[in-house]
């Protein structure tokens, strides 16, 4: 029997080994007791849960407060769902079902966990990086009123060392260099092994310089208290001495061979430790020489208490990969699972009962129980899903800006300036973007209004020295928008942890991000991180397409339109007129603020057009919906141009050419191929299952003839339209961008490119002559 539990350092090294037992015992019935009825392996990462179980037992049992927030590693997902299973707030039925259908996730998800869950991971790199823009989103409510001084708290990641090789990282720790970040942890497990390999010796010697140079403490954890120990002994200086100089390699290699591998190394490379080694068995030697600082509870919770205050600090803890279990150390052990053979052993040496694996505290003795049960009862985590917060942003009708002609960038930033003029509740939640375009993507007047944001006041020294400039920016802790450096993955983060506002501090922002259209897919990965959380916010991406004419080449977008077609979480749209912006960017503010909402990605160009009259509203139900007739077809037509966006003044053009020629022809405007495909897909899939009714884009081509022609065009890949064939089985002539674009005046580029009149009026006559 345990002896009594008398102190808290006692409980916690128990509940360590209960967190090492359930996620390894999580994942081994996953893989070889639970029924596999696909064949596939199911998988998990034992050995990663174990070099991380010291850290979080320090963390979520004595270190963190009730607002603090974390990014667990991906792979030591399973230790998360342990702490919560010791805690009583997650299920032993999700454990039993670990990646199966609605069972725990592999890796830690916001949205698909049933425990509390601040981050979701995955996409390695990211979950680190979005505490850092957390940090500043929480200080950016607590500047504008929004959240209360106590409720702040510190973000943390839990992060692999491998995971230091992701330049989004750095990318990140230099943007938060510029905005004084704080309250901020970076718990690095320092297991010196990645998937392949032990990772490379030479790194490490830096990463103190590249985190001090940008404001951080480093705190390095390498030894544990057994070491410590160690080296006040005769020959102690000598073992630290090889301790320092072993490479990666060999300490893993030597972990997994054990005791008498030490020993004989020690001897041969460090005879001075000899007393040392002649004063320990080969199990006492094996456990001195693994009892690295990331291993040993008092060491971690040490480190926490000296660095309690808001300066960001990284800790490199010390680990060894798969500590404690069978195969520690060796260097393939980032997949490997324990057969049941080791299993069963291990279950033993952990003084699990067979049939009792299950247990939160099987084999902690009476006495103990205790003890561990009060610092159980202590942790002051969330131990409950929080709830989602909406409704808390009062959207008002957004009027169309005037102009009888204008570019739907131009048109944004018209409405963005008439919101910071009128004021009210939505403007006051609007926080806006931009990674060093905010100029050239139309944000400089609501800058002008409402400020840059910046803890710290800095006067627009321009202004005060009285030269002229069409920006006047002052930065202040009231400012609205938080410039960026020119990072896509800092962005799409920074929209992401501002984006989770309502759900992580209760008060709901309507975030706002500009960049180039191209260059949406530089930070693609962050994007999808972005949406897999739900994050709520306004992308627009302008200008884009063969329409910046002069730009060229990699300015000038072609797949984006595709990307969004296949992202979920975000809506496209590609609007060609003002009004239908206006309506768009009304319905955005909407679905960011509505629990069946999602974010927006508008489309836009600088490239002006005439705006149409219209008689009415009809077209804005449609509009919204993803697209509606622009010129509307008799019944039976036996064609259709269909066009989106900035060559709309082409298909106008070559409508009115043709109409005579090709009696009820008709002109469609789509404005979301995405919510048109989505709302097919929906549609036949309602179907199949025995109900529905047709989608609205079968609604919309019903009105032309079963065997009519659709002229497609977009500044964009024409794989973004010419799906529509597919609807009703009707003929598709596709116009579209599949090179890349040159510098020239539109007209030459559209006729280089076919997105001209006469490229539509040729593709009219070709499927008229094969409709014929």
């Amino acid at each position: 029997m345990l002896k009594p539990v008398t102190t808290d350092i006692e409980a916690l090294k128990i509940i360590d080994d209960r967190l090492r037992w359930l996620s390894a015992w999580t994942i081994h019935h996953a893989n070889h007791i639970r029924e596999n009825t696909d064949g596939l392996k199911v998988g998990g990462h034992q050995a990663s849960c174990a070099s991380m179980t010291s850290i979080m037992t320090a963390l979520y049992f004595h270190a963190l407060g009730p607002n603090d927030r974390v990014a667990v590693k991906p792979h030591a997902g399973p230790v998360l769902h342990a702490v919560h299973y010791l805690l009583g707030s997650q299920s032993r039925e999700s454990l039993e079902n670990f990646r199966g259908f609605g069972g725990a996730q592999s890796y830690p998800s916001r949205t698909k966990d049933s425990i509390p869950v601040d981050f979701s991971t995955g996409s390695v790199g990211l979950g680190v990086a979005i505490t850092l823009f957390s940090s500043i989103v929480q200080d950016y409510l607590t500047a504008h009123g929004l959240m209360n001084e106590q409720d702040r708290g510190r973000f943390v990641a839990l992060v692999g060392d491998a995971e230091l090789d992701e330049g989004n990282i750095y990318e990140a720790l230099i943007e938060g260099s510029k905005h004084d970040v704080r309250n901020l942890w970076w718990i690095i497990d320092y297991n010196r092994q990645s998937l392949d390999a032990t990772t490379a010796d030479r790194m490490f010697g830096r990463f103190d310089e590249i985190f001090a140079s940008c404001g951080w403490r480093v705190q390095t954890l390498k030894y544990g208290k057994l070491q410590q120990a160690a080296f006040a002994e005769k020959g102690g200086a000598e073992l630290q001495r090889w301790i320092d100089e072993a490479s990666n390699a060999d300490y893993a290699a030597l972990t997994y061979l054990g005791g008498k591998a030490w020993r004989d190394r020690l001897l041969a490379d460090a005879p001075k430790s000899k007393p040392i080694l002649d004063r320990r068995s080969d199990d006492e030697l094996q456990r001195l020489m693994t009892n690295l600082a990331g291993h040993d509870i008092e060491s971690m919770i040490e480190a926490f208490d000296r660095c309690d205050d808001d300066q960001p600090t990284l800790f490199i803890a010390y680990t060894i990969k798969g500590f404690g279990l069978p195969f520690a150390g060796h260097k393939d052990n980032h997949s490997g699972l324990m057969n049941p053979t080791q299993m069963a052993a291990w279950r033993e040496a952990m003084g699990v009962a067979e049939g009792k694996e299950w247990e939160r505290l099987e084999g902690v003795g009476e006495n103990a129980r205790p003890g561990v049960d009060t610092v159980l009862e202590r942790s002051r985590i969330a131990r409950e899903k929080r709830p989602r917060s909406f409704g808390q942003l009062e959207v008002p009708a957004i009027p169309t800006p005037a102009g009888d002609e204008q570019s739907t960038q131009a048109a944004f930033g018209r409405i963005l300036l008439d919101l910071a003029k009128s004021g009210g509740s939505l403007a006051d939640r609007i926080v806006t973007t931009s990674p060093d375009v905010t100029v050239s993507t139309n944000l400089g007047a609501w800058v002008n209004q409402r400020g840059l944001f910046r803890r710290e006041e800095i006067a627009d020294v321009f202004a005060r020295e009285k030269i002229a400039s069409a920006q006047k920016w002052s930065s202040a802790n009231r400012g609205q928008h938080i410039e960026l450096g020119i990072a896509e993955n800092n962005l799409f983060l920074m929209l992401a942890a501002a984006g989770l506002a309502g759900d992580q501090f209760g008060a709901r922002l309507a975030p706002v991000g500009t960049l180039y259209d191209p260059f949406i897919a530089r930070g693609l990965d962050a994007l999808n991180y972005a949406c897999y959380q739900d994050a709520r916010f306004i992308l627009v991406a302008t200008p884009s397409g063969l329409t910046l004419g002069p730009e060229g080449g990699a300015h000038q977008s072609i797949n984006p339109p595709l990307i969004a077609l296949g992202q979920p979480g975000i809506r496209h749209y590609e609007p060609a007129f003002a009004d239908e912006l206006a309506a768009m960017m009304e319905l955005a503010f909407k679905l960011i603020d509505n629990p069946d909402g999602e974010s927006t990605y508008l489309r836009l160009s600088t490239r002006n057009v005439r705006q149409v009259s219209r008689e009415d509203d009809e077209w804005r139900d449609g509009a919204l919906k993803g697209g509606y007739w622009l010129c509307t077809p008799a019944d039976g037509a036996e064609a259709a141009i269909v066009a989106m966006g900035a060559v709309m003044p082409e298909a106008l053009a070559a409508w009115e050419e043709l109409r005579d020629d090709i009696p009820g022809l008709g002109l469609l405007s789509v404005t979301s191929p995405d919510l048109l495909h989505r709302g097919w897909s929906a549609s036949q899939a309602s179907r199949w299952a025995g109900g529905g009714e047709p989608s609205h884009v079968e609604r919309l081509l019903s009105k032309l003839g079963r065997g009519a022609g659709l002229v497609t065009i977009a500044d964009a890949s024409p794989a973004s339209l010419s799906w529509l064939g597919g609807v009703l089985g009707q003929r598709v002539a596709p116009l579209g961008v599949e090179r890349f674009g040159q510098t020239g005046n539109l007209a030459d580029l559209f006729a280089a490119y076919r997105l001209d009149g006469a490229a539509i009026t040729e593709a009219a006559a070709e499927i008229l002559l094969q409709n014929g």
